[in-house]
């Protein structure tokens, strides 16, 4: 159930320019003058797996010091890149880019056992950042394969976590991208199928694929625990708790992050009259808010907090200075750290952490 509570916000101001018009004039044009407010979505930002990622390229940059390579972007979030950049991260699409022999970090969305044969071959010290929830679902697909089973993954074909988990047992999976082509796929033996799915879709488009797939194989068979992840679940259930209320949905995170974009889409089909997308504060439109008493704000699994404040404190700029935060979830999750940090910790006499939750929970893959 959610629960609410009001909070006046005095926030920094956004660090970078934005608006041609004064917020009195945007403020006159709201619908109630005075009455304009902000819903805030919780949870929001930051998952477990997102924060054990960050952590690990920040720890290997402190202990084995820059440059650290990182194939493909650690986490799909502009801001979270251009940082640990400055930090000396050289972020790189392939292993053959890395020089031999240097370190570098898979990313949160997993590899393909052919990636790491190529590290190996290229003699690269390697530290595996992969979520242990993407690396539940790899576990899976070679479990099911091993037994012979075709895979249906659902999923994005072309989105690196899809691509590290097909690479499991390519010989035994097909991806499907969509409820549609649920109603096309063919399969050599539909008595022995099972559905796995990327962890970040959007929870009722994915059962729709699902229900689609089994009214036309009856015996398809249900992954052994959910495969979309607790924070792509818990953010699409805060927007959807908030969006009928709201003239504007605004999402913080970018356009590569998959649950980000599921967030826009999931806030218009539950009743927000308009969502938007941004990076940045400075991306709002200021004529997104002409007529505009209510404001959700959310932010996707790979947003730090700090881009949600900025976004707070434009719209405080402009009138909307009350802000009631509702809260879906408590989330309280911390992964342990890559194997490869923990031990470099150990032996630095390193026991930081880093920002994240309370509870301590095995990371799977160690």
């Amino acid at each position: 159930m959610a629960t609410s509570s009001t909070v006046q916000v005095s926030l920094p101001m956004p660090r970078i320019p934005r608006s041609r018009k004064t917020p009195a004039e945007i403020a006159a044009a709201a619908p109630v003058p005075g009455e304009r407010s902000v819903l805030l979505a919780a949870p929001r930002g930051y998952c477990a797996g997102v924060d054990r990622a960050v952590i690990a390229v920040e720890k290997a940059l402190e202990h084995y010091g820059a440059p650290v390579y990182v194939r493909k972007q650690i986490v799909h979030n502009l801001h979270v890149v251009s940082t640990l950049e400055a930090r000396g991260a050289i972020f790189v699409e392939e292993n053959d880019e890395v020089p031999e022999g240097a370190l570098v970090v898979f990313s949160a969305h997993g590899v393909s056992p052919a990636v790491v044969a190529s590290a190996a071959d290229r003699g690269l010290r390697t530290i595996d950042a992969t979520c242990p929830l993407v690396t539940k679902v790899h576990k899976e697909a070679v479990r099911f394969a091993k037994d012979d089973y075709e895979i249906l993954l659902i999923g994005h074909e072309g989105h690196e976590e899809v691509e590290g988990t097909y690479g499991e047992a390519p010989e035994h999976t097909q991806i499907v991208n969509n409820p549609a082509e649920a109603d096309t796929i063919e399969v050599s033996n539909p008595d022995k199928l099972i559905w796995l799915s990327q962890t970040t879709l959007s929870v009722d488009e994915t059962m729709e694929t699902v229900r689609r797939l089994r009214a036309r194989f009856p015996n398809l068979q249900d992954p052994p625990s959910d495969d979309i992840c607790y924070a792509t679940t818990n953010r699409q259930a805060a927007i959807k708790a908030i969006a009928p209320q709201s003239d504007l949905v605004i999402v913080v995170g970018s356009s590569n992050s998959s649950n980000s974009v599921r967030l826009v889409e999931v806030a218009l089909e539950h009743g927000a009259k308009a969502a938007h997308r941004v990076d940045y504060a400075s991306e709002v439109d200021e004529s997104w808010l002409v007529g505009v008493g209510t404001v959700g704000v959310t932010s996707g699994a790979s947003v730090p907090e700090v881009l949600v404040r900025e976004v707070l404190a434009l719209l405080a700029d402009y009138g909307y200075g009350t802000v009631e935060e509702v809260t879906t979830a408590q989330e309280d999750i911390l992964f342990s750290l890559p194997k490869e940090i923990r031990a470099k910790l150990k032996e630095a006499g390193d026991d930081s952490r880093g920002p994240g939750g309370r509870i301590t929970v095995s990371d799977i893959s160690s």
